[in-house]
């Protein structure tokens, strides 16, 4: 019973704090379909270029709430794929905080930091250019699918996104968040210690996980000197928080869901294996 009243404790506080993130970024929304008009797609157009550099900046705060907004930016096509892409990649959850209760050191945080920015607008602008954004934005698709009463204000519509992606988050958090407690830390961190090829597969297995014990375990393990540079990468890469739970609530194309989830996977252990090979130490 216990067990059972820290998950829900802790998934309430999780998805407590993402809802701020979501009602402005739905209340942003709302604004330019009806304020901008048919101007938004123009400056949209003209700034969407220097997408994947500004999410990726936006990105390595701690938190998850900038990777769901991006995906409900994305689903509304507002912004690019590259541009998702490097705020997912970007995202650290909970690994700077543990760094800095652990006394990591400011350069040793920078150094993370730097290099996780470097290979998530790399592989943002490269996206950008192997998958150019189709299609005008559309943000106002997700109200005409849930009949949200837009035209009682953009601040009742802005609220009724966000209640319902909160509940479902909070739903889909609460499961996970029981499967990991009963399943343990200690379980997740033998998984990823100690397999010195499959250790890369693992890690972003691990940190591709929508929980923040996925970050908090890697970042344990990699500053006890248990896990490797090259693992550590490849988990924190490919994990996005909450941000995949967002995206596969709101984009319609599933395909495309999945092909996002594949491409941050194998980002994720083709960035760790480069740090594997080129011996870098932090």
């Amino acid at each position: 019973m216990e067990m059972i009243l820290d998950v829900i404790y802790d998934t309430l506080i999780d998805s407590l704090r993402i809802l701020p993130f979501l009602f402005l970024t739905y209340l942003a929304m709302e604004c330019l379909e009806h304020w901008t008009g048919g101007r938004m797609q123009e400056i949209v157009r003209k700034s969407g270029k220097a997408g994947p550099a500004i999410g990726g900046l936006l990105g390595i705060f701690p938190q998850c709430g900038f990777s769901a907004a991006a995906a409900n930016l994305y689903a509304g096509k507002v912004i690019t794929l590259g541009t998702l892409l490097a705020v997912f990649l970007s995202t650290s959850d909970e690994m700077l905080p543990i760094m800095i209760s652990e006394n990591a050191g400011i350069s040793l945080i920078v150094r993370i930091l730097l290099t996780k920015l470097i290979f998530a607008v790399a592989v943002g602008f490269l996206a950008d250019v192997l998958f150019p954004k189709k299609g005008e934005p559309q943000i106002g698709h997700f109200c005409e699918k849930h009949h949200c009463h837009c035209e009682k204000g953009i601040w009742r519509s802005a609220a009724n996104h966000t209640w319902k992606i909160f509940l479902y988050l909070l739903a889909v958090s609460l499961i996970l968040n029981y499967v990991i407690a009963a399943i343990g830390e200690d379980t997740m961190a033998s998984f990823v210690s100690n397999r010195p090829v499959l250790g890369l597969f693992a890690a972003a297995i691990v940190g591709m996980i929508p929980n923040c014990a996925s970050s908090v375990v890697l970042t344990h393990l990699y500053l006890g000197g248990v896990l490797g540079a090259g693992p550590l990468f490849a988990g924190l890469l490919a994990g996005s928080g909450v941000g995949y739970l967002v995206l596969f609530r709101v984009n319609e194309d599933k395909k495309d869901n999945l092909r996002i989830f594949a491409l941050l996977y194998g980002v994720g252990v083709a960035a760790g294996a480069v740090v594997e090979v080129l011996g870098v130490r932090f």
